[in-house]
Formats: C-alpha cells, sequence, structure tokens
C-alpha cells in the first residue's frame, strides 16, 4: 500500500493512504535511508510503502525518491541532521525585524540550503503592523537587499491580513513549506491562509522578545482548491549539513556571479589576490551581512560551531 506522510509527532508518523486512508504508522526495524545519517529518516511530504499488521497499524517498508528537502544540522548532533520536509513546490519562509528580530544569519543560511536542493524560497515580512518608524526603515533595507539579489519578497500582518492577499493565491496545487524562528507568527498566518486550521498561537516572551514554540510536530495541512502547507515547529538555529566549503559559495546567488571573474577557479572569497568577490563587498556589489553569512557557514565543518544558535 502506498501514501503520503501527513504528519510526524517523532515516533508515529500519519499516512495518508492513496485510498484517501488515513494509518497511524512506524517505521519498520532499523529502517535508515541510504547515504543520510538523520534523526528522522521519514519526513513529511515523503511518500511511502507501507504494510499494516493486525492491529491496524502501519509499518513503513520503503520510501519514495526525494525531489529536494530542506535539511539542517541536527540541534544536539553534529553529525547527523534532521530533514524538515521534502518533495516540496516552494518555502514561504517568515522572519521579522523585531518582536523578535530575525537575525540575518538565520536568513542566509536557510535560503542557501534551500539553493543547495533548488527548492525557491519566498521571504515574509511579517508584523509590519508592530513597526516603529526606524524599524520599516531597516525592513525596507533588507526587502531591497533580498529583491535585489532576486528574491521574492513580501511585507504582511498576520494579525491584520494586510498584504497577505498575494501569498494565498500562491499556495494553489503547491506543497508550501511554512518555516521560521519561533514568534515571527506562523501559526497565526496559517490560520490565515488556511481557515480551519486552528494552529495554536502563544504570546512573545515579554522577558526575551523571543517566540516560544507552539507547533509540536511537522504537519501537512490541506489547502482549499488544491494544494498542501506543512506547518513544522519554529527554528531556533540553521546550522547547515553536508556542505564542502568549496560549494557554499555557489549556494549565494551574488556570490557565485562575481566568483566567475575570480584569478583563482578554487577560490575561497578570504583570503587570495584577485578576489573578484571581496572586491565587489568593498565597493558594495554585495552586502558585509551576505558575506559574513558566508563566512560562517565556512566554518560549518568545525564539529563544536553547531552548538551555536544562527
Amino acid at each position: 500500500m502506498h501514501g503520503l506522510v501527513i504528519k510526524n509527532t517523532g515516533f508515529w508518523y500519519t499516512v495518508l493512504t492513496d485510498e484517501k486512508q488515513t494509518v497511524e504508522s512506524k517505521v519498520k526495524g532499523n529502517f535508515r535511508l541510504k547515504g543520510i545519517r538523520s534523526t528522522n529518516p521519514v519526513a513529511v511530504g515523503d511518500g511511502v510503502d507501507i504494510v499494516i499488521n493486525d492491529e491496524g497499524q502501519g509499518l513503513i517498508t520503503a520510501i519514495d525518491d526525494r525531489k529536494n528537502y530542506i535539511i539542517r544540522r541536527a540541534t544536539n548532533l553534529s553529525k547527523q541532521s534532521s530533514i524538515i520536509a521534502c518533495n516540496l513546490d516552494q518555502v514561504l519562509l517568515v522572519v521579522t525585524v523585531a518582536h523578535p528580530e530575525t537575525s540575518t544569519t538565520f536568513i542566509d543560511r536557510f535560503l542557501a540550503s534551500a539553493e543547495a536542493y533548488s527548492v525557491p524560497v519566498t521571504l515574509i515580512f511579517n508584523k509590519t503592523d508592530l513597526l516603529n518608524e526606524d524599524e520599516r526603515h531597516y525592513q525596507q533595507m533588507a526587502v531591497d537587499l533580498y529583491r535585489t539579489i532576486g528574491y521574492t519578497c513580501h511585507e504582511v500582518s498576520a494579525h491584520t491580513g494586510e498584504g497577505t492577499e498575494p501569498l494565498k493565491v500562491s499556495l494553489k496545487d503547491k506543497v508550501t513549506l511554512l518555516s521560521g524562528n519561533s514568534g515571527v507568527g506562523k501559526s497565526t498566518l496559517l490560520n490565515l491562509l488556511v481557515p480551519g486550521a486552528e494552529a495554536r498561537v502563544a504570546d512573545i516572551s515579554d522577558a526575551h522578545d523571543t517566540g516560544m514554540h507552539t507547533t509540536t510536530f511537522s504537519e501537512m495541512v490541506p489547502v482549499e482548491g488544491g494544494g498542501w502547507l506543512v506547518d513544522t515547529p519554529g527554528i531556533k538555529g540553521f546550522g547547515t549539513f553536508d556542505m564542502e566549503p568549496e560549494e557554499i559559495g555557489s549556494y549565494f546567488k551574488e556570490i557565485f556571479k562575481f566568483s566567475k571573474d575570480c584569478r583563482f577557479s578554487n577560490c575561497t572569497h578570504t583570503h587570495e589576490p584577485g578576489c573578484a568577490v571581496r572586491k565587489a563587498v568593498e565597493e558594495h556589489y554585495i552586502a558585509e551581512s551576505r558575506y559574513n553569512s558566508y563566512l560562517s557557514m565556512l566554518q560549518d565543518k568545525d564539529e563544536n560551531k553547531y552548538r551555536e544558535a544562527y
């Protein structure tokens, strides 16, 4: 029997079979994916084969080939990964410039990881209704930066609904991952985009102006008219996984563009003479924040670095 994994609670997977039945399932034995050391060998969005035992529970026996996935370094296991979701058509990455502030390093790491697996990302700048004049100015600068690089950006308020109409249109007939830091308003946005989703919403922590986790598991929510919206727990950090240093520059669109003019084909853009990328940073064709994010990712091979939050 074949189906789609639409919910993952850690130990159990809800599989929607091709016959439109839901079966609570577990992974059979020591099932592992070849080539990927992961804390969750099966993820939401996976196509799987299952057999049903005498108790009516499913056992996942095989997984379909994936067209893509979003993966990050597992929180406390440096040599393992955590697959957030797979077989995606697009990602809506929800960020906020305040209440709480999403770091540009987090944004850039997520974007680079999505580039590595050819997953299109749209940046959703949420909570525009809460911003003061200085914060609005900073947000506009960030929006201009990422639009110039080539990313679609929307400035919205999930609370008031302002600017969210184009997002609803973009969901039709697509598998869309909704992701971002805790507290950026993903659950509020989900409830707005998919009425009836009833995602739980929590207040921001007054003490630290940081988000509190409300989603504790990953789940695919059906979109009216066709498509799925994948709701996942808030991410505090985004440690990159299984990226070689020489590959990372190609996942930054503007760095890749200027790297073609470097004197050396294997330039790391850190110290080499004739580096077109560092020249572009000095001349402000590449944002310093983006270059710093690139440098931080070069250091991810350091096995202790993953413990830091990005």
